[in-house]
């Protein structure tokens, strides 16, 4: 066979083919000839046939639909978002929650997985094992108020109400944080164990004094733990700690000087009550909360007026001669005052029945003896405090922490959990106000100055002949009244009047309520009265 093409070897035209595999060989050398291996596939109805390939299918014989894609991604979403927050176990629930919600649609998209976060929040929720919305939203890839958003809606739609769906609890997301975070991983279990009690105890008492009230509790948590790491002797950094649970570090530093300040109220009870500070308070603090859980775990005694019936105490009356503060009143503000033993005041209750004859309570000796040693036995400091006095004050002040290591015994009932309601009825030393009313009120205080300054500057104004001289404005009399609400000052125009006092006085003018204005709603009072009222 001749080919007009040679040979890729020697160039020669003469060639054979292969009966079996069909290749062109030279027969002059026997190189196969690479240009005459192609041959060409032309389909038709006699021609070879390729493969068919269906666009849906996974395999042979099988097809999935749209919905079946939507549900299998929903399934791998929810499985993917509750291993990343610690809730494998709950898939389940998670899913049929969604489902009861959706109607077993499911759905796709960034909506869907705030769905998800939502369900979570609120199934954990009802088992009353909450888990941190900063933490469910950092989980999810969304804002804190858009998953607040999707929550109250689920809750709406599922019609959950108390006592299914309780109260943030506190307590649980301490307990949760303490073993959960990185910080402690390297703490001793005794350790961490005895954090955890002290940590209860404290934001219990932080409950009672409405330290939580009308805030995001996680500050609070990242706040109380830094102190008990502290007082343990464990290196704990704020900045860092409060990144790892999600919370803002600027509120948890206000949450613990709140702390603190709190703190140092209830030690104003101690003989040296008046030297301690926020800066000092953690070494005193082994005495404080002692003190707190002996206070929170007494019971009071009702007051007899006859001696013969067993309402007076000996116990009592002893410990309280023994106690080195026993000559001083203390009250919930802090003040102090000298006081006389209540029980031997016989010249105010020398007209009380069984009270006029004082010989006739007679003590032992054995029974006074057993009665101070009781009273050492009860009082680890008593020792201390007493043979120290007034002149080794400041030495106790810089006393070390592993001298007292062994104050804390657990004992009191605030450090188990325990329902609101008795939370309420402990005594642990002082009663106070919510910080978030008093702020409130003092803001509400200092706007209602405003607005009485920007009257009398309107009627300086539009009346100028009947200004008397005491209508006269004193511009130092926000200044001296709030300093520290005042040191900021944002876009001072003239005489001491900032952007807010132009805001009142255009309110004002507009005829809007002062009680309104109090409130500060200021941007909301501007688009009601002034931008929609037609007046330029």
């Amino acid at each position: 066979m001749s080919s007009s093409r040679p040979c890729t070897n020697c160039t020669k035209t003469s060639f054979i083919r292969d009966d079996i595999t069909g290749e062109l060989i030279c027969s002059s050398c026997g190189a196969l000839q690479q240009f005459d291996q192609f041959e060409a596939q032309i389909g038709g109805i006699s021609g070879p046939q390729g493969t068919f390939i269906n666009v849906g299918t996974a395999g042979s014989g099988s097809f999935y639909t749209y919905r079946d894609r939507k549900l299998f991604s929903a399934y791998n979403s929810i499985d993917e978002l509750a291993y990343r927050l610690g809730l494998g176990s709950k898939s389940v629930d998670i899913k049929s929650m969604v489902s009861a919600i959706t109607e077993g649609e499911f759905g796709q998209g960034d909506w869907f997985h705030v769905l998800i976060g939502a369900c979570a929040y609120v199934l954990m929720r009802k088992e009353d094992r909450p888990l941190p919305m900063a933490e469910v939203a950092s989980a999810v890839g969304c804002d804190v108020y858009e998953l607040g958003r999707m929550i109250l809606r689920v809750i709406d739609f599922l019609e959950l109400k108390r006592p299914d769906f309780p109260e943030f609890d506190v307590v649980h997301s301490l307990e949760r944080t303490l073993k959960n975070s990185p910080s402690f991983a390297a703490v001793e279990r005794s350790v961490l164990d005895r954090m955890r009690k002290q940590g209860i105890f404290l934001i219990q008492c932080s409950v009672k004094w409405f330290l939580s009230t009308g805030r995001r509790p996680l500050p609070l948590v990242v706040a109380v733990l830094v102190f008990v790491a502290e007082l343990n002797q464990v290196e704990v950094r704020m900045d860092d700690f409060a990144k790892e649970v999600h919370a803002v570090v600027s509120t948890c530093r206000a949450r613990y000087r709140e702390l603190l300040e709190t703190l140092v109220k209830v030690a104003q009870v101690l003989p040296w009550g008046k030297d301690i500070t926020t800066k000092n308070i953690v070494k005193n603090a082994p005495f404080v909360i002692q003190y707190m859980e002996k206070k929170s775990m007494s019971k009071p005694v009702e007051k007899k007026t006859n001696l013969d019936q067993p309402g007076l105490d000996l116990g009592d009356v002893v410990t309280e001669c023994l106690r080195q503060d026993g000559e001083y009143e203390y009250g919930t503000d802090g003040i102090t005052s000298r006081k006389d033993s209540q029980y031997f005041s016989l010249g105010s209750n020398a007209d009380r029945a069984g009270m006029k004859d004082a010989d006739g309570l007679q003590i032992s000796a054995e029974c006074l003896s057993m009665m101070y040693e009781k009273f050492l036995n009860e009082n680890h400091c008593a020792k201390l405090s007493r043979s120290n006095a007034n002149a080794q004050k400041r030495k106790r002040l810089g006393l070390d922490l592993q001298e007292c290591r062994e104050w804390w015994n657990g004992k009191s009932e605030l450090s188990k959990k325990i329902l609101l309601k008795h939370l309420l009825e402990k005594d642990v030393g002082v009663d106070t106000m919510p910080p978030s009313f008093v702020t409130g009120q003092l803001k509400c205080k200092m706007r209602r100055e405003r607005i009485d300054a920007a009257k009398m500057r309107i009627k300086r104004i539009m009346h100028p002949s009947d200004v008397g001289q005491g209508d006269t404005v004193n511009p130092d009399l926000l200044d001296s009244t709030y300093p520290e609400k005042r040191k900021r000052k944002r876009g001072v125009v003239v005489d001491d009047i900032d952007w807010e006092d132009l805001i009142i006085e255009t309110l004002i003018l507009h005829q809007v309520k002062e009680e309104e204005i109090e409130k500060g709603h200021y941007n909301t009072l501007l688009d009601l009265h002034v931008f929609n009222s037609g007046i330029l």
